[in-house]
């Protein structure tokens, strides 16, 4: 396994980080993996040498960061791992529950405090904030976020998915009031979908900030050698959301032939290319196959040619943003 530092950091990451989005409770998405079906992944993720573990409280409702917890603790060693969870989205009742969603201060504290306690930790490694919360100032969240670090309930903070001027405005904020600073973006960035590439990336780097790319083989199409449609396509709404755009078609076509010419998975190129590119720490991937984590793990040893990324990136045509929401 390689590793790298995040971000601005000192703290030491492998270049993958394993998504446990696809842990917990099968009754939440029914491609997700229940706690015994789960076991062998992370098992399997610290043989092969990765220390950082990316989940949200918004998974399988607060179920995946107890499965990830419970398996970190047997299969880990707490202090060489880096455990990340994220806030904002709601986990009530209903969906309009008060005050169980959003950035506020009285949100952020009550969530972080019901992390620690899934997860089973004393402190969160990485607390990223899920979304923006467009209802409450960017002080009030940004105050929330250095409380925690402060009373040492969070170590680093991490943010996701938004316009490169709300990322620098809030380490501006950050910054002005001596305040604990995002040490990373989690962004939607794959080569099916590239549009961070024009205002976020080039701020990452600027700013020192890590990158770790959620959805790296676009929820599984830049995976698959031939056309196909999967159990979790069938029932997963949001590709279709995220991924409606005739060129893309063009782009996955172009990866597996680069594969192909290769003789490896189509996974291990669209990795490969992501790796590679300027300011990437280390991509999400998610795992439903124990083979599915060996080729992640494989493609950080494929270095591309200088004219296989050209071909790769060549039918890439521009999209609306998506993933905001």
């Amino acid at each position: 396994m390689r590793y790298t530092t995040l971000g601005h950091t000192g703290v030491t990451v492998s270049r993958l980080t394993l998504g446990c989005m696809s842990y917990g409770d099968p009754a939440w998405r029914p491609w997700v993996l229940d706690e015994a079906a789960a076991k062998p992944f992370f098992r399997r993720a610290i043989e092969l040498g990765i220390n950082f573990f990316d989940t949200a409280d918004m998974y399988s409702l607060g179920r995946s960061e107890e499965v990830t917890g419970k398996w970190l603790r047997e299969f880990g060693r707490r202090d060489e791992l880096v455990v990340a969870t994220k806030v904002f989205f709601p986990l009530g009742s209903t969906p309009d529950a008060p005050n169980m969603g959003g950035l506020s201060r009285k949100h952020i504290v009550q969530g972080c405090e019901a992390s620690l306690k899934r997860l089973g930790v004393d402190t969160i490694d990485l607390y990223q904030i899920h979304r923006l919360d467009p209802r409450t100032p960017f002080e009030e969240t940004l105050a929330a976020l250095d409380h925690l670090v402060q009373t040492g309930k969070v170590r680093y903070l991490g943010a996701s998915s938004m316009y490169a001027w709300q990322l620098m405005k809030m380490l501006t904020i950050s910054e002005r009031h001596g305040w604990a600073k995002f040490a990373c973006m989690q962004d939607h960035y794959n080569l099916v979908y590239r549009e961070e590439e024009r205002e976020m990336l080039p701020l990452c780097v600027d700013q020192g900030l890590g990158v770790i790319p959620w959805s790296p083989l676009a929820r599984g199409r830049l995976a698959r050698a031939t056309d196909g449609t999967t159990s979790r396509e069938v029932s997963d709404d949001y590709m279709r959301k995220l991924y409606d755009q005739p060129g893309d078609a063009d782009v996955i076509a172009a990866n597996r032939a680069v594969a192909a010419a290769r003789g490896v998975s189509p996974a291990q190129t669209a990795l490969a290319w992501l790796v590679s590119r300027p300011g990437v720490t280390a991509p999400i991937i998610g795992a439903t196959r124990l083979e599915q984590l060996e080729t992640a793990v494989q493609a950080l040893e494929l270095t591309l040619t200088d004219g296989e990324v050209a071909a790769m990136e060549a039918p890439y045509r521009p999209h609306p943003v998506r993933g905001h929401d």
